[in-house]
């Protein structure tokens, strides 16, 4: 069973930094695609910042210069810098292209998320 484990989040003060940290557990082989989401309420989910493996990160254009996102095999890292108001979501941690080995590697096929964690910055 594949899950994704978070950690991270919480209330800070603008300007002031945050990191979440994001890990996949199961029998994997190999992740495509790991990032993050963000949602408040009665928006859409919005990407934030997302890595295919061995490749360099996209971002949101509100993130850009203030985000950063560190990828490994199994795990992701949004190294969060400058944070404003506006920046307050839960934020989702996402995974894609996941292969498992069991007897044989195999494509599940399916998306992931994780549980979601609340980041608030206070104005």
């Amino acid at each position: 069973q594949v899950q994704l484990v978070e950690s991270g989040g919480g209330v800070v003060q603008a300007g002031r930094s945050l990191t979440l940290s994001c890990a996949v557990s199961g029998n994997i082989f190999s992740v495509n695609r790991m990032g993050w989401y963000r949602q408040t309420p009665g928006k859409q989910r919005e990407l934030v910042a997302i890595a295919t493996s061995g490749v360099s990160p996209n971002y949101a254009d509100s993130v850009k210069g203030r985000f950063t996102l560190s990828r490994a095999q199994k795990t992701v890292h949004l190294y969060m810098n400058s944070l404003q108001p506006e920046d307050t979501a839960v934020y989702y941690c996402y995974a894609d292209g996941v292969r498992l080995r069991d007897s044989f590697v195999h494509t599940t096929g399916l998306d992931y998320w994780g549980q979601g964690t609340q980041v608030t910055v206070a104005s």
